[in-house]
């Protein structure tokens, strides 16, 4: 090979090298970003839960939701099936503050979520998993690189700082850098223990960003998983603040003009 043509090709390998290294998001940058696409306003999700365990069942939701940087409020309700309809479950997450949240049970029981580490309506995702952005914690890390279903994905690990509240130790999230999507989640104890898996199956775009369609969750419980599909998303939604409410768990009504 000509001399001057070897070190022309040289010299470009060692410039693509060095831009793609530069112009790498860092930890930070990528735990921001994925922090403002969790925190964007109000939304109204359809989503069709697959449990799968000993006792296997399907159920309907409907989630109502805002998400700001300063707060988290989101309702899940049963919409099918009718043995279960009106389920509901109600959760808040203020600032840095531990999460609160309450039950409702038709006719009328209501109970004060105690422990957010139970499991969501039943499911292998608890009452935390669906509050919790841990984009937002104070310490965020690359922790290496590693391909997920043909995708070489950087992983990113957040851990809680002191005014974090979590019964998490650290998670580790696999993102497609190109997409910025999450495409694996892996949740540890203090100790290192994973205790809950959460793998993206379909990938769909939602007001322009892609975002995790499908997931299927693994938890603690042996021979159990939970399948999510809520592709259905609408943002052109405005609650109030009775909405995010115990009394408003009761009604199963969807925002106005939300598609049955």
């Amino acid at each position: 090979m000509n001399p001057i043509r070897l070190i022309f090709i040289i010299t470009m390998a060692l410039t693509f090298t060095t831009h793609a290294a530069d112009s790498a998001p860092s930890a930070d940058e990528l735990a921001a970003r994925l922090s403002a696409l969790q925190q964007n306003g109000a939304s109204y999700v359809r989503l069709k839960m697959e449990i799968k365990g000993a006792a296997k069942e399907t159920l309907q939701l409907q989630i109502k939701q805002r998400r700001t940087k300063g707060a988290t409020e989101v309702v899940y309700q049963v919409l099918f099936p009718k043995e279960r309809k009106g389920e509901s479950v109600l959760l808040r997450k203020i600032g840095n503050r531990a999460a609160t949240g309450s039950t409702f049970t038709p006719p009328n029981t209501v109970r004060t979520i105690e422990n957010l580490k139970e499991p969501l309506l039943g499911s292998d995702l608890s009452f935390e998993d669906v509050v919790e952005n841990f984009f937002a914690w104070e310490r965020q890390g690359i922790a290496g690189a590693e391909d997920v279903d043909g995708v070489r994905c950087q992983i990113l690990e957040s851990k809680p700082g002191k005014s974090d509240r979590s019964s998490y130790g650290s998670v580790r999230t696999w993102i497609d850098p190109r997409r910025v999507v999450p495409l694996r989640v892996e949740k540890y104890s203090a100790s290192g223990q994973v205790l809950r898996r959460i793998d993206t199956t379909r990938v769909v775009a939602d007001a322009g960003h892609p975002i995790p369609a499908n997931l299927v969750v693994h938890g603690l419980r042996p021979d159990s998983s939970t399948e999510l599909d809520g592709s259905r998303v609408r943002h052109d939604v405005t609650y109030t603040d009775h909405d995010f409410t115990v009394e408003a768990l009761k009604d199963l009504a969807g925002p106005r003009g939300s598609p049955e």
